[in-house]
């Protein structure tokens, strides 16, 4: 492994205020190549500048998004921000083309204001403030190049941002590969699903999940809130913000792992998923045979022809059951789990009857399982 120190990164917040700041220079007469900003920290970050020029009545700036060694989808962007100087002394910010505007109650920024984030907006005013006289006040319009495609490929559609990219950063710096950060960005998730009014919610661990949720079984798709590999954090954060009840709605090789208590499902973290299967088929009598079978396959997808041929199907909702089991203990039943195991292509191999429940009151399209 390479002991090469990794370089951090600007926030997107960090860009569009070292750009409102240039932008307000240019307007003074100054094409300034690097200007400072200040983050909510109170540390200087000096930021290259990629162009500025005056404006009448303002002055328009762009920064590049330097991510780092991080792989932020949003690397290499422009970020250009318009200022229009104002004898009002107000700083109104404004989302323009590929900045998006909150839609969904339950964020940190109101419905119908541009997707600017606390941190950022404090640095934006901050770096203005710097350099603007002290009787004026601004009109900044913050903009993305291709940033509403861009958007397409984060959680944003899910939390209700429409339009394009959000202008995010606490501290104004990028830490790259931090694990915590995108943690930490999952969980608005589950605000914009409380806000809407929703005591139960379906967690999924990605897209895949979500689509089969909602295209196949009726889900509704502002109750779902995606995972990732990280479970058990989604599950205490749920917890914590007053979820009454979670349906785990998964495929076979994610919430086995749950099965077996294990809360981070990546697979470098823990993997013992066919031995899972082995374990809870052993329980429900499967012959020797069997279980030699089971412990030869590379993935689950691959256990399931074989779990089919001996006919041990029930093994699924005992699977269902003990992951419901485990995730409610690992909350200290502060909250009711249910949970349904799916292939793939979206077949529900399992499910318990909390899961019913749960899945019955948010209006899923069951019928083929109500004799089961």
């Amino acid at each position: 492994m390479s002991d090469k120190t990794m370089r951090p990164g600007i926030t997107t917040g960090t860009c569009a205020a070292a750009a409102a700041k240039a932008a307000v220079l240019a307007w003074q007469g100054r094409l300034d190549t690097h200007v400072e900003v200040k983050t909510p920290q109170e540390k200087l970050i000096r930021v290259a500048i990629e162009k500025s020029l005056a404006m009448p009545g303002g002055g328009l700036a762009s920064v590049i998004k330097d991510a780092g060694d991080d792989p932020d989808i949003t690397n290499g962007v422009r970020i250009d921000v318009q200022v229009r100087i104002s004898d009002c002394p107000d700083i109104i910010i404004q989302a323009g083309e590929g900045v998006g505007v909150v839609t969904k109650p339950g964020l940190s920024v109101p419905v119908g204001l541009p997707a600017v984030n606390e941190g950022p907006k404090k640095m934006i005013i901050t770096a203005i403030r710097d350099v603007l006289p002290r009787d004026k006040g601004a009109i900044v319009t913050i903009s993305i190049p291709g940033g509403e495609e861009l958007a397409k490929r984060t959680l944003n559609p899910v939390l209700g941002i429409a339009g394009g990219l959000s202008i995010i950063g606490t501290t104004g710096i990028v830490e790259p590969m931090s694990e915590e950060a995108f943690k930490n960005s999952l969980v608005p998730q589950i605000s914009v699903v409380k806000a809407l009014g929703y005591q139960d919610i379906v967690f999924v661990p990605g897209k895949i999940g979500q689509d089969i949720a909602v295209n196949q079984y009726g889900l509704p798709e502002e109750a779902i809130v995606q995972t990732s590999n990280f479970i058990g954090h989604m599950l205490e954060n749920a917890a914590k913000l007053g979820v009454k009840r979670v349906l785990l709605f998964g495929h076979l090789g994610k919430i086995v792992k749950v099965s077996a208590g294990i809360f981070h499902t990546h697979n470098r973290m823990a993997d013992a998923r066919l031995e899972t299967i082995a374990a809870y088929l052993a329980v429900e009598g499967a012959p020797q045979a069997v279980i030699k079978e089971i412990m030869e396959c590379t993935t689950t997808e691959a256990a399931m022809p074989i779990i089919e041929r001996y006919n041990f199907n029930a093994v699924y909702n005992l699977l269902a059951t003990r992951a419901s089991l485990r995730a409610e203990r690992y909350v200290f039943s502060d909250l009711t789990v249910g949970t349904a195991v799916v292939t793939l292509k979206g077949k529900i191999l399992g499910l318990d009857q909390a899961a019913r429940d749960i899945g019955g009151t948010l209006g899923w399209n069951m019928t083929e399982l109500t004799t089961g």
